[in-house]
């Protein structure tokens, strides 16, 4: 079986405490978008295979392991393992979602796994969060509100079918450090993720006034603020860093816009892409 597999942006995206395991707890709005990795998973008798397919301009800004370190492998041992079952698979990932971008790019090929096994055996697994908080979202997609470390998802009212430019340096941030830096932060301003998840139901064509995001506050990228700025000087709506970096989306009220925009970035040596928010996470091919 093979699926298309969509990256996911945070329209909105605050961290509202510190959990005494260490863990952070936040407030976010949560947006599957058309920037697609396919993978393919073949049931086999024993054992588990990965391939990966990696374009030379993401690999070099951070090598993605194609073994049993990649969250994709452990998806499909953890279906096999929880399910009492003997057999194996092959899995190939060809990606297309760039790493380190804060778009959920391995947290999506782990449910794309799940996705592709629950469809070829009828079986499912209990507990998807155990592989990552962001893998529940993704075997749903769509817009949804977020709490919690991640694991409370509410699917909200659909914002898809809007244009957008995301675009990435080649800055790759640690997320780890970026939690440390938000811990250090006096008094910053915190994004309302609750009044953009209602404007969404709405006003969907103000919801854009609501986009934020703390991380920008405690990431200080040098790309980031070059992406936001040629997004807003070529006419988007918004223009705010997903998830702790280090992409950035731009809103756009037309297509015609976003491709000019995405073509000056290009030239200027950036990844860029042009897309629209999508209702779901998988299209099978």
């Amino acid at each position: 079986m093979r699926v298309k597999t969509a990256a996911k942006i945070n329209l909105a995206l605050d961290v509202t405490g510190k959990l005494p395991n260490g863990y952070h707890t936040i407030e976010s709005v949560f947006q599957t978008v058309g920037l697609y990795d396919e993978v393919s998973v073949e049931l086999t008798e024993v054992g588990i295979e990965l391939g990966c397919e990696v374009p030379e301009e993401f690999a070099s800004a951070d090598p993605i392991p194609c073994d049993e370190r990649n969250i994709a492998y452990k998806a499909a041992k953890l279906f096999f393992e929880e399910n009492g079952m003997d057999c194996g698979c092959r899995i190939h990932i060809k990606k297309g979602i760039p790493s380190q971008a804060g778009m959920g790019g391995g947290s999506t090929d782990a449910a794309a796994v799940l996705y592709c096994l629950g469809e070829l055996t009828g079986k499912s697994v209990s507990a998807p969060e155990k592989l990552g908080a962001d893998v529940p979202f993704f075997l749903t997609g769509g817009t949804a509100y977020v709490e919690g470390i991640g694991e409370v998802i509410k699917p909200i009212a659909d914002y898809s079918g809007r244009t957008l430019v995301i675009a990435k340096g080649g800055e790759g941030v640690s997320t780890a450090e970026a939690y440390r830096n938000i811990d250090a932060l006096e008094a910053p301003h915190h994004p309302d993720a609750k009044a953009l998840a209602e404007t969404i139901g709405s006003a969907p064509d103000r919801a854009y006034e609501h986009f934020g995001n703390l991380f920008e506050q405690a990431v200080c990228l040098e790309d980031v603020d070059k992406l936001k700025s040629a997004m807003l000087n070529k006419d988007a709506l918004r223009a705010v860093m997903t998830g702790s970096g280090s992409a950035v989306f731009g809103l756009f009220e037309s297509r015609e816009q976003a491709e000019i925009c995405a073509e000056k970035l290009k030239k200027w040596g950036y990844f860029a892409a042009v897309c629209e928010t999508v209702p779901e996470s998988f299209i099978v091919i």
